[in-house]
């Protein structure tokens, strides 16, 4: 049976051209222009999925959710808007949203959606890939955040996700670099292929080479039988590289001869295998200082930073905050078999004033945790670490906060006397332009 959708949205345009698209994907859909129209529209018929603006003409996107339910009537439902701004995403979720976007929208990230919240294959066929190989399904956790940090963030992964380019995904601990390329991963043609994440700083420099590209049975002591390296295990598909500064000089090396030639060989092997791989590393340190160093091969961080992406620490992204804290409530709930609906209003303040040092994952061992601890419906303030809640500075902190406020100030003051000529400022500040354009993507500055 075709899945129907109903879309309130009084952007008549816009409202025609998601119908127009929906419908060519093979879906039965239906267009109301205004809270009424909807309403009237789900008295007489039943909807699979309802797709409604938050902002509509007679009343909003989350007194039509609650309408639904006190009719009976609810159901499955995304909430779009241009207004984005953090109450109403919780609330709407809170009131029964599946997810909310914010204009404008990718139509194929509104395809995903849909089919998730339907739990069904989309109506049209699929591209079957063009190589054969093994698939490792890779769960989409990526949360898109509504605050400006987030969504300059989500507009780079949507941009080099369907391309091949190596990318480079720099970012304090705990940030969600592994998420992130993930969601780089499902963005691209080789989806249906393998992700493999691999932590280059648990990796000891002498099995190093058996772990990335295989070995023959007897090569060495323990080498019991063959083994598929990580390469030839990623083959059409992802290889992640966490903390890809930790690789000694000598595995950088056998690292830029793979990306150079696209072939290994497994060690104690004489056959060279060829592999089509697409690497996205990461890292917490700066690689520039490394290379400048003599620690990281210039010519390998070049190779792997065709494109690279920062991720702001929790801290800069404060209007996100309570998105991350009801996705993992959700989870730790599901885990921990909970209901825990949310948090007291002493913790959000408590929430909203911590700094967040160890950033999302950070912030999701304190929801676990609280979760666990938790016996009513709501989060307590005394089941909160005590860092969280009377959270303190040390002298070095402040000392790091300082300074970085001070280089953004000086970033700003060169920017505002050179005109905004970045060149110029540049050479005010005695940096080169990559640096200043590097500092300003770190700092959030825009023009």
């Amino acid at each position: 049976m075709t899945p129907s959708i109903l879309i309130t949205e009084d952007d008549v345009a816009f409202a025609r051209m998601l119908e127009s698209f929906l419908s060519r994907k093979g879906y039965d859909v239906t267009t109301r222009y205004n809270g009424e129209e909807a309403l009237s529209a789900m008295e007489k018929a039943s909807f699979d999925l309802l797709i409604t603006d938050l902002k509509l003409p007679d009343i909003s996107g989350i007194d039509l959710l609650d309408s639904l339910r006190d009719k009976g009537k609810a159901t499955k439902s995304l909430v779009i808007t241009g207004h984005g701004d953090v109450s109403s995403a919780v609330e709407a979720m809170k009131k029964g949203a599946l997810e909310y976007i914010t204009k404008p929208f990718r139509p194929e990230e509104l395809l995903m959606i849909i089919e998730q919240a339907l739990d069904t294959e989309l109506p049209s066929p699929k591209p079957t890939p063009s190589k054969q190989g093994p698939s490792t399904e890779v769960k989409p956790t990526f949360v898109s955040g509504i605050g400006e940090a987030s969504k300059r963030f989500n507009n780079y992964i949507s941009l080099v996700g369907p391309t091949d380019m190596c990318v480079l995904i720099e970012g304090e601990s705990g940030t969600g670099k592994e998420v992130a390329a993930q969601a780089i991963h499902l963005e691209s043609d080789r989806k249906d292929f393998n992700f493999i994440a691999v932590d280059c700083g648990t990796i000891p420099k002498e099995i190093a080479a058996s772990e990335f590209f295989g070995h023959i049975k007897g090569s060495f002591t323990g080498a019991i039988s063959d083994k598929k390296g990580h390469f030839e295990a990623a083959n059409g598909g992802t290889l992640f590289l966490d903390e890809v500064g930790n690789l000694s000089y000598e595995n950088q090396i056998q690292l830029l001869r793979v990306l150079q030639e696209r072939k290994v060989k497994p060690v104690g092997g004489s056959k060279e295998i060829n592999v089509d791989v697409r690497i996205i590393s990461a890292t917490n340190e700066d690689l520039k200082e490394a290379v400048a160093e003599g620690r990281f091969r210039e010519d390998l961080y070049h190779r792997l930073n065709e494109f690279s992406i920062h991720i702001p620490p929790l801290r800069q992204r404060k209007d996100d905050l309570f998105l991350f804290t009801e996705f993992f409530l959700a989870q730790a709930n599901q885990s921990l078999g909970k209901q825990v609906s949310g948090l007291s209003k002493e913790v959000e303040v408590a929430f909203k004033k911590y700094h967040w040092p160890g950033n999302l994952r950070e912030l999701k061992n304190v929801i676990k945790r609280s979760v666990l601890l938790t016996e009513g419906s709501s989060i307590p303030l005394e089941v909160i670490p005590r860092e969280v809640v009377t959270p303190k500075t040390s002298t070095s902190e402040k000392k790091d906060f300082s300074k970085e406020s001070n280089e953004k100030q000086l970033i700003l003051n060169a920017l505002k006397e050179a005109g905004n000529n970045k060149s110029k400022a540049a050479k005010m500040l005695q940096i080169t332009r990559k640096t200043l354009y590097n500092k300003m993507a770190h700092y959030d500055i825009e023009l």
